[in-house]
């Protein structure tokens, strides 16, 4: 009985043991990885431990330290490791608001790139605090000092500044409000076409650097074109002569036409059936025109004066004898190769002695015909082509056939 009554202290005394020894390791706050930073500022308002350090202004860790040196204050600051913070950060100290007191603040935020090492020291140079309320009134009274009466209103000008302005805006409020409205508006309207006059001033951009890469060719022509000036100036009294006439001519012209419309469009109708027929009939044309000038100096070399008739004579042959004509039959009718061999040695002495050869023997000879052909310009050696040809362009066809049909 008594055995019973000293265990059940000792099992109880154990069982709460174990029960803080649970509750322990379930609260016990888990140490996460922290890096550390240091950063200098030129002075500390309203940090101390504890402060928060954010990004983005969510609390990422804390302020472990704050210690003067000298002209400056250290602040080591520590947070957790899963936060990136870039290799070129900043710290802030940023103001309070509202609902939070002051803090640090490590700019920017990161997107990519190397990290914020463990230990990293950010000079004065990297960091910013931000303007005491002491340092807005310092710089109004100096601002003060400065234009009063021992600054720049010491001879008054201030004062006489101040009176012109409200002598020349006397009355005209209405005036300055309008103007005030219509430059908003015009900027309004600059804003809102902000993109056509950035696209304009690009264009003018690329135009600009056109003209410079084409210095040289912009220069001539402003030579050229100033040349023409000035020779438009030396006979601007025939320059201005002329344009008198025809601004005379043009009132003859522009009456007539008035006074002769209905005549003027049958004509044109009439000239169009003209074209239309020429067109349809272009190639009877051109075969007029090809034989047209060989029929008239035939006729002409034909017809006697003295008689008044015209004497022909029956040439069947014409420049070339008998045996040249007989082999001319037999290259026609017969394959080359069994023309006999005595008109190959005709052929070959009359090529020998430059007499006439038809164009059977010549391709006996293997030699291109010497007949033209209908509109083709035969060019005599020494002598200028038809119509300022030239024996190099033996090709180029300039009678009305060869230009109807359009071709060399």
């Amino acid at each position: 009985m008594k055995l019973s009554r000293l265990r059940w202290p000792s099992l109880a005394a154990l069982l709460a043991v174990t029960l803080a020894a649970v509750l322990a390791i379930v609260f016990w706050p888990s140490r996460e990885p922290t890096h550390r930073v240091t950063a200098h500022f030129t002075r500390v308002v309203g940090i101390h431990p504890g402060s928060d350090v954010r990004v983005l202004g969510v609390a990422v860790g804390e302020v472990v330290a704050v210690v003067p040196e000298g002209r400056t204050v250290r602040v080591e600051l520590r947070y957790a490791a899963k936060h990136a913070i870039p290799a070129g950060a900043h710290a802030v100290i940023v103001p309070p608001s509202v609902v939070s007191d002051r803090y640090v603040q490590l700019v920017p935020a990161y997107t990519s790139g190397p990290t914020l090492a463990d230990g990293a020291d950010l000079p004065v140079g990297r960091t910013a605090v931000p303007l005491e309320l002491d340092d807005i009134y310092r710089s109004l009274d100096a601002l003060n000092i400065a234009l009063g009466p021992d600054g720049a209103n010491a001879g008054g000008a201030l004062s006489d500044l101040v009176g012109t302005a409200r002598r020349n805006l006397d009355g005209n409020g209405d005036e300055l409000h309008d103007t005030l409205d219509g430059l908003a508006q015009a900027l309004s309207t600059v804003a809102d076409g902000r993109d056509d006059l950035f696209g304009t001033v690009d264009n003018l951009g690329q135009f600009t650097a056109a003209l410079a890469r084409s210095d040289t060719a912009v220069r001539e022509f402003n030579g050229r074109l100033a040349a023409v000036a000035e020779l438009l100036a030396a006979e601007r009294g025939d320059l201005a002569a002329a344009l008198r006439n025809l601004a005379t001519a043009l009132a003859d012209i522009t009456a007539f036409v008035r006074d002769n419309r209905a005549a003027l469009t049958d004509n044109v109708k009439a000239l169009a059936d003209v074209t239309g027929i020429l067109v349809r009939q272009q190639r009877a044309l051109i075969d007029v025109l090809d034989v047209a000038p060989l029929a008239l100096s035939n006729l002409n070399l034909a017809y006697n004066p003295r008689s008044g008739t015209l004497d022909t004579r029956n040439n069947a042959l014409g420049p070339y004898d008998p045996a040249s004509y007989v082999c001319s039959l037999l290259v026609d009718t017969v394959p080359l190769a069994r023309v006999p061999k005595e008109c190959a040695d005709l052929a070959r002495l009359l090529s020998a002695k430059r007499l006439p050869l038809t164009d059977e023997l010549r391709r006996l000879l293997g030699l291109p015909p010497s007949s033209p052909s209908p509109g083709q310009i035969v060019t005599v050696p020494g002598l200028p082509g038809l119509l300022g040809g030239s024996a190099a362009e033996p090709s180029r066809d300039l009678t009305l056939g060869g230009i109807l049909r359009g071709g060399r």
